[in-house]
């Protein structure tokens, strides 16, 4: 049986990142670390490159920290690129060349990737074979390039948008879920630890609660907090340090910033379903950060709702304003 590579000792970069660098080290997220496990394990065991794994989920959630921690349990060299950077299939070609056996290659934004290089990467995760075109002309041929074992990491925020074909080439997705504020504040306070931040419990969860659900925004507000308590002179965050912090970052108790309450306000004065480009002009903010950012928190928090001609304010979504809703119109 082989055993994964000790993790090395912590290092600068390490501490800064605050990113896990073993699954034992990854909070929450139970179902797909159990499944990451067993598939790396066995692998190993088997002395075999594991299947192509598709990360799924919303930003922030741990997708790159995951496609780390497999290429460390592996013991194998982790190339890295980005869906947009390989605009053409010599461009993907070129990176899958060099691959060694058992290397792993991480795609991030892989929905992003043009759909002639996404062709070019069927006879790759299938066959291990791509088709090089030699000359040009008359006289250009097809030759079948072997290459070695490897395995494909995605990761995509619009799972949607990759095709069917694409992702059943995936032989282990993993769809990563929003945290609840007890992992988040498991989070938090395993990143205090590494930056040397004391910090009350109830601190840590009030921040947690805070943080729209994300590690990534945890670790950011973690760092803001942290900002405040040194220039106020604080030895140790507590929650009425937190709670003055949040209040200097305009974040309220429900997580919701300065953008989120434009949106809701705006929804609140049409009293009307509102269009995604109309809202976009309105709080001056592109139509796309609104739909892949914004607008998936304000759904799971019940503030907004989706409808055939817009988006419109929720009875929660009043309430959080301290507003109620126009009275609809009479009938007479």
């Amino acid at each position: 049986m082989m055993l994964p590579p000790q993790p090395p000792a912590w290092t600068d970069e390490d501490v800064e990142s605050l990113r896990p660098r073993t699954l034992d080290e990854f909070v929450g997220q139970r179902p797909a670390r159990e499944q990451l496990s067993i598939a790396l394990r066995a692998a190993r065991e088997r002395r075999e490159t594991p299947d192509h794994i598709l990360f799924s989920g919303l930003p922030g959630l741990g997708k790159t920290s995951l496609a780390q921690i497999v290429a460390r349990e592996l013991g194998a060299t982790l190339h890295t690129t980005t869906g947009p950077a390989l605009e053409r299939a010599r461009d993907l070609a070129g990176i899958l060349t060099q691959l060694q056996e058992g290397d792993c290659l991480f795609i991030d934004e892989i929905h992003r990737i043009p759909a002639a290089v996404e062709e070019y990467l069927y006879p790759a995760m299938e066959d291990f074979a791509v088709d090089l075109v030699v000359d040009q002309g008359p006289n250009s041929r097809t030759v079948k390039l072997r290459l070695q074992r490897f395995t494909l990491l995605g990761a995509t925020t619009r799972e949607g948008l990759l095709s069917a074909p694409f992702r059943s080439r995936f032989g282990l997705p993993i769809r990563l879920e929003p945290y609840p504020p007890e992992d988040l504040a498991q989070i938090i306070e395993r990143s205090a630890r590494l930056l040397k931040i004391q910090i009350d419990p109830d601190a840590s969860l009030e921040i947690a609660r805070r943080s729209r659900c994300t590690p990534r925004i945890a670790n950011r507000y973690l760092r803001r907090v942290r900002d405040f308590a040194q220039i106020k002179g604080c030895p140790r965050v507590d929650i009425e340090t937190a709670r003055v912090a949040f209040e200097g970052l305009r974040v309220d108790t429900h997580g919701l910033d300065e953008l989120d309450r434009s949106i809701l306000e705006t929804l609140a004065r049409a009293g009307a379903p509102v269009g995604l480009k109309t809202l976009s002009a309105a709080v001056g903010e592109e139509d796309d950060t609104i739909e892949s950012l914004v607008e998936p928190f304000l759904l799971r928090q019940g503030f907004l709702d989706r409808t055939p001609r817009g988006r419109i304010l929720t009875p929660l979504g009043y309430d959080v304003l301290g507003k109620r809703p126009r009275p609809a119109p009479s009938a007479e």
